[in-house]
């Protein structure tokens, strides 16, 4: 079986595929989260890399769970509920851990479609564009399930409380310009231009200082659930750090350079 993730990079630029186009790019299989696991913490190790670019191999993106393994990896077929509990825990739930943590700054570049976990998946990804021919979906209803993969956490903050209501209730798809009116992608773009849109905003990124990229996207992440005070303190923290950088010395050197002329 192939990996399921291709890692590739263009300078300070991570290109992150999911490559099991013949499965729609699944999340639920056995080495999927294990994979997740082992591209976060390489990226993180990697301080030369300042963004990362995740798409999908084929039409889509992620079709999320694999049908045809449900019952049996996480389902009824293991028997016991307290097993199931353990399968979500131990599996897909290990990847909005990671994918969250990590360090770089995320693009998610959504190419067909993201149903259930993989519109989550999206989610999880900082800054979100697609390809006109990308829908999206939170259709755990419709299989009478939830979204066990974080899904009530992350979409509410992704489009707010009563759009990720109407999504999560209804089960129901919507299409790329509907995702871009509601917030939930920041640009539309033709199907062909996806990843050249894509990696001309991850180089946008890639030219400011990693430092600096790493320690603003945690600011940003904690600062969905902390209280401002606590924030401020860890601003505090991460600006001091940044003032003692090389990257900050240089920047500020050409930007005084150019006042001067």
């Amino acid at each position: 079986m192939e990996d399921f993730l291709k890692l590739e990079r263009e300078g300070a630029i991570a290109l992150v595929t999911m490559n099991r186009p013949h499965t729609r790019n699944a999340l639920s299989d056995e080495d999927v989260a294990e994979a997740f696991e082992r591209c976060c913490a390489t990226l993180n190790a990697d301080l030369s890399v300042r963004v990362a670019v995740l798409t999908g191999a084929g039409a889509a993106f992620s079709s999320g769970g694999n049908l045809k393994t449900l019952a049996g990896s996480v389902g009824a077929g293991l028997g016991e509920p307290v097993l199931s509990r353990h399968a979500y825990r131990d599996g897909i739930q290990r990847i909005p851990r990671v994918l969250c943590n990590l360090e770089v700054p995320t693009i998610a570049a959504v190419n067909g479609a993201a149903y259930g976990a993989g519109n989550d998946l999206a989610c999880m990804c900082d800054i979100r564009i697609c390809s006109e021919d990308a829908v999206f979906a939170e259709s755990f209803v419709r299989l009478g399930l939830t979204p066990g993969d974080g899904g009530a956490w992350l979409l509410p903050r992704a489009i707010g409380l009563s759009r990720a209501c109407e999504m999560s209730f209804t089960g129901e798809p919507i299409d790329a310009q509907q995702a871009y009116a509601w917030g939930l992608v920041s640009r539309v773009v033709p199907a062909g231009e996806l990843m050249p849109a894509a990696l001309e905003l991850a180089r946008r990124i890639a030219v400011n200082p990693g430092p600096a990229l790493r320690m603003t996207k945690r600011l940003i992440r904690e600062g969905m659930h902390t209280r401002l005070d606590s924030l401020l303190e860890m601003s505090a923290a991460m600006q001091a750090l940044a003032h003692h950088t090389a990257e900050h010395g240089a920047a500020l050197e050409a930007a005084l350079h150019r006042l001067s002329r």
